[in-house]
């Protein structure tokens, strides 16, 4: 037997488990289907394809011998953020860097559950932006699109799943950077609770905000690989309490209170919410009233929070570009940034980490009114190659602002989301939309996508610059 592009994460490992396909022969395929599309969606900065084909055979002399992991012999990718032993970590930065020596935690907990990681995806420079683009590696491409960003600034991980590369992949998130490629490419994208998956070795990245997340095609598969990389450093600073995603998945979640919340955060210049993906948006806000659940029109109290975004940003974006290799060869719009983070980080760094405490008891009380939050996870479909990338910094800010307002207040606060398919423009882009929860609230966002999953079964419908499997693949 083998498989087709179209198997997913949870599928692939029972596969694997039940001797129906070889590790070797799926790694192939999947460097196949990456050396097919690296001249189109160039999702990829490091391909690993001799390292991943000697995993694969150890993992296939493994499953010859009776051991079972819970991703034993797949093939995934992780994100260019993410230290892989023996490959260089450029984050999205021009120069030959050096190769790593130890496999960050996030990847560590991959390789122990079996996963063979088949290469690094392509980000924006330090994950500043929502497109992955820049000259290090020239513009990551969308499969439904491919004159469209797949967004960022885990665009490579998503364009990589959508397009069937992958069965899953690794993203992070520090104002959306998985949350928001998911949206643009119609796929399920999990921004877990802060800790769930280890920076390490950052025990905190950019002061917190950014969290490692999953993307895939389908709920459980999202789940599934949130499992295997979950768990902590011992130096992490949070360390959440276990949860069991993949369990929630086919838990019924009860009847919800479900907040519609269309008006974006606080922002220092405007945002509007385009028809069409409010359109989209208040579609599945129909239909999850339709499934059972209350769902009313109100806004979180978020305040001021942007206040508290700004330090930390570019606070950690000051960290980064201290550490760089090769600052010289940095964008304009990074030394900008480094630069107010430097400003930044003393007291208004102190200040803005001490607000979180009262962010979370006030957004905190919203939740005792309501379960979820439903919001979209962009103002706007994605943006055509190259409409961002030679912005100056405050033209930079304003774009962003107006086309992704919606997703950061979650990484101040740390807390889980979910985004999953809310559908397509006329033109055929894919929008996507929020489920927000308080801490550690997982496994009732992943039990709430699931049910709406089995409505609409997004993940049958795929996109035109998809590889096409040959018989053979």
């Amino acid at each position: 037997m083998t498989l087709d592009r179209s198997a997913g994460l949870t599928e692939t490992a029972r596969a694997l488990a039940d001797g129906e396909v070889s590790s070797r022969s799926l790694v192939e395929q999947a460097l196949t289907r990456i050396e097919a599309t690296q001249g189109t969606l160039n999702a990829f900065r490091i391909v690993r394809t001799e390292a991943a084909l000697v995993e694969a055979e150890a993992a296939d002399r493994e499953l010859a011998t009776g051991v079972r992991k819970p991703l034993l012999g797949v093939p995934v990718a992780v994100k260019d953020d993410m230290d892989v032993a023996g490959e260089p970590t450029a984050f999205g930065c021009q120069g030959t860097h050096p190769p790593v020596a130890e496999d960050g935690e996030a990847v560590r907990r991959l390789r122990a559950a079996g996963a063979v990681i088949v290469g690094k995806t392509n980000t924006c420079e330090l994950g500043q932006w929502p497109f992955t683009e820049g000259p290090a590696f020239g513009a990551t491409r969308n499969p439904w699109s491919t004159e469209h960003t797949p967004g960022g600034s885990s665009g490579g991980s998503a364009a990589a799943v959508a397009a069937g590369l992958v069965p899953a992949a690794l993203g992070s998130d520090g104002a959306g950077s998985v949350r928001i490629p998911a949206a643009w490419t119609h796929l399920v994208g999990v921004k877990p609770q802060r800790g769930r998956i280890s920076t390490w070795p950052r025990g905190e990245s950019f002061q917190g905000i950014t969290v490692n997340g999953t993307l895939a095609r389908t709920v459980a598969d999202a789940a599934l690989l949130l499992d295997a990389a979950s768990g902590n450093h011992k130096h992490d600073p949070h360390r959440p309490p276990a949860v069991d995603a993949s369990a929630a998945v086919g838990r019924d979640p009860g009847r919800l209170r479900i907040a519609l919340a269309l008006k974006p955060p606080f922002t220092a210049v405007p945002a509007r919410l385009h028809p069409e993906v409010r359109a989209r948006i208040v579609e599945l806000a129909e239909e999850l009233a339709r499934l059972g659940h209350t769902v009313e029109e109100a806004d979180p109290p978020y305040g001021q929070i942007g206040l508290t975004f700004v330090p930390r940003a570019t606070a950690g974006i000051a960290e980064w570009v201290a550490e760089a290799p090769f600052p010289a060869l940095l964008d304009r719009r990074t030394h900008g940034a480094a630069r107010l983070g430097r400003l930044l980080g003393g007291a208004p760094l102190r200040a803005a980490r001490r607000a979180e405490a009262v962010l979370h008891r006030r957004i905190g009380r919203f939740f005792e009114t309501y379960d979820v939050v439903l919001a979209p996870t962009t103002a706007a479909p994605p943006p055509r190659i190259g409409a961002m990338l030679r912005l100056n910094g405050f033209a930079t800010d304003r774009a962003i602002i107006a086309a992704c307002p919606y997703a950061w207040p979650w990484n101040v606060l740390g807390w889980p989301g979910v985004n999953v398919p809310a559908g397509f423009t006329p033109d055929g882009l894919p929008v996507g939309a929020q489920l927000l929860g308080p801490a550690h609230s997982e496994p009732l966002l992943l039990s709430l996508a699931a049910q709406v999953e089995a409505e609409r079964r997004w993940h049958e419908v795929w996109p035109r610059e998809a590889v096409t499997d040959s018989p053979a693949l």
